[in-house]
């Protein structure tokens, strides 16, 4: 199957369209301004609270005229440009493959080869996000605004926490068993230097948080030089800078300074630790670890005692000299190892975890609510500084391939560090009300992640969707889970170059990704919640319908607390999801004829921990028989804060081929 590069076959069309859509962009501009002005941010009305000379209100009213004036002058060009841009839609491909042009920085080709040296398997990790960003004057019925500034920072956020090294903290403490598995900042500092090797100290106390400010490095706007002269190396980072921390014995112990080599990326402890220091440290470079039996303890403690958690800092000496002023806040997994897993479901393998940050080396991310498309180039620049591969403005406009007239796009957006062998997309014909206005649709995706060492093609299948959003539709969502899964299954044997006598690729993972606007505890939702989706594939947060395992929290925040102060960043949103008071005030609840639609100060036992509508979804039927796939971690995101009112998730999924076990 061919991918799409251009959104139309020819570069004549390409014009024309660019053409007809300059004649419609005025209008469309002013126009969201003008009813922009009028719906105002819970940000800028607390901005405006202390204003005595109401500046706004005089703003707004010079303004309304000059816009109203503006956009009557510009309706008929507008009216033109619709004519001409409306049948050009019919000839319009149905998404836009966008591949990195650098090939100093493009390395999904060398990803291919890490399965043969894996030996018995690989995890791959992904990612799902609804980013809400619409049209500005739109976005902010959902209390957001500046749609442009948000996708670039955004986009921004995501790839330097899927570009910091995968380092993972482990506590064995038989003194205290109910830590949370909450994320920290992770440690490697870029410093500037050529092959030399360096050795820094490696600072360890019990904060609540790790930040690294390199030496060299000035304020945050000195990113965007450095992005200019190659950012898109940092793609390369997380997987040649990971390791492990564990630290054993008492944690009310004094941790003192310690003196590790690093040499290319690797910590090694360079000796003994200091008398004062209870618990022994040890680093070494594990890329991807895999989680062994035991690992993991208490992970179901939202409110762990901050002051047992340990900061780290690392230097260091091999990284380009353009990654100096780069001043991230890197982020670890910290795991709480215990004798006894302290676990309501004990028969729980995985990690799961609140986390500050997009895991490290993640591999595929799905973006709903992509929906403006100048917000959407941003995200894209942003994005291709870690993923080599997107597709992007994907769906239907106009009257084409589906039924009723289409304004936006599908919002789906897809990034990939691996080659993207085939896309598909299919818009659902049954929208209803605001919704019908948007081609919102399924977009599948097949990759290829490795080969075999008889050159067989190992294969995964990634499938991006966004359902109904308005609340009762149930019949409406569940006629469109059907229709994922015939699309899918009709994608996959369209795609398929393999038979069973004669298999020339070999399928590592099935996964189901999006926004599906239904929870698993609402009791407005059964229909979907009993769907036969959930019996072809595994929600790792879900015990059966109507319940969600006790550590799983809702996605969907009360768009009225997004610029609380408690709230406003990673570290402050994830320490206030850790408690059952905290979501209740931040959280959005299935909906209940017995309570309120009140969330603040809700003081009422409420079933679950909030609407859970953004699923990530996983299959082992359809895969090669000789593997197994299990989840080995799963987490809900709290980097994006101020920027979004749903919770991004990840997950991380093992690939064991069992050829090297014991």
């Amino acid at each position: 199957m061919v991918l799409y590069t251009s959104p139309f076959p020819n570069s004549f069309l390409s014009v024309l369209h660019s053409f007809s859509w300059g004649l419609i962009f005025p209008c469309y501009w002013l126009a969201d301004r003008l009813v922009a002005s009028f719906v105002p941010t819970t940000y800028e009305k607390r901005q405006r609270a202390d204003d005595p000379c109401y500046f706004h209100a005089l703003c707004i009213i010079i303004t309304t005229p000059i816009y109203l004036a503006l956009l009557v002058a510009s309706l008929p060009f507008a009216l033109i440009g619709f004519l001409l841009w409306s049948p050009l839609q019919s000839a319009r491909r149905p998404y836009i493959y966008s591949r990195l042009e650098d090939k100093n920085h493009a390395n999904g080709a060398t990803l291919l080869t890490e399965w043969k040296a894996a030996g018995n398997g690989k995890s791959f990790c992904f990612g799902s996000a609804n980013v809400c960003l619409l049209p500005d004057s739109l976005a902010r019925f959902n209390n957001v605004f500046n749609t442009q500034a948000r996708a670039k920072e955004i986009g921004r956020r995501i790839r330097n926490g899927a570009s910091r090294p995968q380092i993972k903290i482990y506590i064995d403490s038989p003194t205290n068993t109910s830590i949370s598995a909450a994320s920290f900042s992770s440690l490697v500092s870029p410093q500037g230097g050529d092959n030399t090797n360096r050795t820094v100290n490696a600072g360890i106390k019990r904060t609540t948080s790790m930040e690294y400010k390199g030496d060299n490095s000035g304020s945050n706007n000195s990113e965007d030089s450095r992005e200019d002269k190659g950012g898109a190396g940092e793609s390369n980072e997380g997987e040649e800078n990971s390791c492990i921390v564990r630290i054993n014995g008492e944690d009310n112990g004094h941790m003192s300074d310690t003196e590790p080599d690093t040499i290319n990326g690797q910590a090694h402890a360079s000796g003994p630790a200091e008398p004062s220091l209870e618990g022994d440290v040890e680093m070494s470079k594990t890329p991807n670890h895999k989680q062994k039996e035991g690992d993991s303890g208490s992970l179901d403690s939202y409110s762990a005692s901050r002051e047992s958690l340990v900061k780290v800092r690392v230097g260091d000496g091999t990284v380009d000299q353009s990654t100096v002023n780069n001043k991230l806040l890197y982020k670890a997994s910290i795991m709480k190892k215990t004798s006894v897993r302290k676990k309501k479901h004990t028969d729980e393998t995985f990690d799961h975890e609140i986390s500050a940050f997009f895991p490290a080396n993640l591999d595929f991310l799905c973006l709903q609510e992509v929906f403006d498309k100048r917000a959407a180039e941003k995200l894209k620049e942003q994005l291709h500084h870690y993923f080599e591969y997107i597709v992007y403005d994907v769906g239907v406009y106009s009257c084409h391939g589906c039924c009723s007239f289409k304004f936006v796009n599908s919002g789906l957006l897809f990034a990939s560090r691996y080659p993207v062998m085939d896309a598909a997309y299919h818009c659902y014909p049954n929208g209803r009300g605001t919704d019908s206005l948007a081609s919102k649709g399924a977009l599948f995706l097949k990759v290829q992640v490795g080969s075999t060492p008889q050159d067989q093609r190992i294969v995964g299948y990634i499938s991006c969707t966004h359902l109904q959003a308005i609340a009762g539709d149930t019949t409406v969502r569940c006629e469109q889970l059907d229709m994922l899964q015939d699309w899918l299954s009709e994608f996959r044997k369209s795609t398929s170059s393999s038979s069973t006598a004669n298999p020339e690729e070999l399928v590592a993972f099935d996964v189901i990704c999006g926004d599906l606007n239904f929870d698993n505890c609402s009791s407005e939702d059964k229909l979907e919640q009993q769907h036969s989706l959930f019996t072809h594939y595994k929600d790792p947060c879900r015990i059966g319908p109507g319940e969600d395992k006790p550590w799983a929290i809702g996605t969907l925040l009360d768009p009225e607390g997004l610029y609380d102060e408690e709230v406003c960043t990673p570290d402050n949103l994830q320490k206030v999801l850790e408690s059952e008071e905290g979501r209740k005030g931040y959280l959005v609840y299935p909906t209940s004829k017995n309570h309120g639609s009140s969330q603040k100060g809700r003081k009422a036992s409420l079933k679950g921990n909030g609407r859970r509508i953004d699923y990530m979804l996983y299959t082992e039927e359809g895969l090669y028989l000789e593997w197994k796939v299990e989840v080995e971690e799963f987490s809900f995101i709290t980097q994006l804060a101020g920027l979004t009112d749903h919770l991004p998730v990840a997950m991380r999924l093992m690939v064991s081929t069992g050829e090297d076990d014991p």
